[in-house]
């Protein structure tokens, strides 16, 4: 579990990125959210920090994998949809 424990570190980390440097995940924002995507720039750093947070400790590490698992196929599914929509 010591690589749970990493792997949430590494995701909180990177949700509280969002905050400190928006610009650098507007790239890839942009193919999930292409409207509005500032505002789901910070929506999705605060889900990564709070499902990152989750993973770190055994009591919460359950719920933090079945939300990571569903987070991730929810921001692939709208990656996906984006895709296919003309512009």
């Amino acid at each position: 579990m010591a690589l749970v424990r990493a792997a949430g570190i590494a995701l909180a980390v990177t949700g509280a990125a969002h905050f400190a440097a928006p610009k650098a995940f507007e790239p890839v924002s942009k193919l999930a959210f292409p409207n509005d995507t500032d505002a789901w720039i910070k929506r999705n750093g605060a889900t990564e920090l709070a499902l990152g947070l989750a993973l770190t400790t055994r009591k919460t590490r359950k719920a933090g994998l079945v939300g990571a698992a569903v987070y991730t196929a929810w921001l692939g599914a709208r990656t996906a949809y984006n895709r296919k929509s003309p512009s």
